[in-house]
Order: structure tokens, then C-alpha cells, then sequence
């Protein structure tokens, strides 16, 4: 007997977002830090020169289509707990907002091996290519105006 391999769509891709995001916030909850937490933090840490609070907004909007108040409250709460630290005019991660970040992918590096083990390199790739034609043509409903 042979079985036919799920068609992609949209409820396909929400349920691997939310069973992939479930897994990475229970690694978050046990450090005490959000999901859009990790994901401000994680834009100050790789970013190659320090950022203004704007450039920081900019980059997460992009990632999460969050609303920049939101953002600024995330930057708030990073700062609060010292893992961002206002440097001028700039918002740069605290040697624990490094070390935040890197236990966090030193936790999750494993658990993504085992979720993503074994697929074979062609179906990524056509993954892959599916996911990003999805997202820019998400993007681009975003960019147009409401109807």
C-alpha cells in the first residue's frame, strides 16, 4: 500500500510554525525569556555594528510583523533586565544577553538535529524554495494597501 504525501498549504505550514514554536518556548520559558524577547535579543546580538532602537525595530518588524510599540516594549523589558544596555544613541547586548542567546541555541541545537535529522537535502531544498515564494508573496499582501 502506498500513502500520498500531504499537499503543502497553509494549514500545513501553520501547525509545523506552532509544533516548531512550542518546542523552542519551552526551551524560552525555562530562561525566563518570550519568544519575541529572544527574537529582539537575538537581532542586537548578530548584528554586526550597534543599532539605533529604530534599526532594531526595523529588522524585528521584518522577522515578526509585530507592531513597533510592541517592539519598544520588548527593547524596554530586554533593558530592564540588563540583558540590552542603551549606549548613546544605540542598544547593544550585555555579556548576559550573549550568554542568553548562546545557551539558548546551545539547548536547541539538539532538539532542531533531531526534528530536522534525516529529511533528505532534496526535500529541504523544495521546502525551501516553497517557504520563501510563500513568504514573499506574504510580504508582498502586507506591503499592499487594506482593501
Amino acid at each position: 500500500m502506498t500513502t500520498t504525501a500531504p499537499t503543502a498549504d497553509a494549514r500545513a505550514l501553520g501547525l509545523a510554525h506552532y509544533a516548531a514554536r512550542g518546542v523552542l518556548e519551552r526551551v524560552l520559558a525555562r530562561h525566563g525569556t518570550t519568544f519575541q524577547q529572544q527574537i529582539a535579543l537575538r537581532a542586537a546580538v548578530t548584528a554586526d555594528a550597534p543599532q539605533t532602537p529604530d534599526d532594531l525595530v526595523t529588522q524585528v518588524r521584518g522577522s515578526l510583523k509585530a507592531d513597533p510599540a510592541d517592539i519598544r516594549v520588548t527593547f524596554d523589558e530586554l533593558l530592564a533586565k540588563q540583558l540590552l544596555v542603551a549606549d548613546g544613541a544605540h542598544l547593544r547586548p550585555t555579556d548576559a544577553g550573549r550568554e542568553l542567546i548562546a545557551a539558548i541555541g546551545a539547548e536547541t541545537a539538539p532538539i532542531s538535529a533531531r526534528i530536522w535529522g534525516g529529511i533528505p537535502a532534496e526535500d529541504l531544498a523544495a521546502a525551501g524554495r516553497v517557504l520563501a515564494l510563500v513568504a514573499e508573496r506574504a510580504n508582498a499582501e502586507l506591503a499592499a494597501p487594506a482593501a
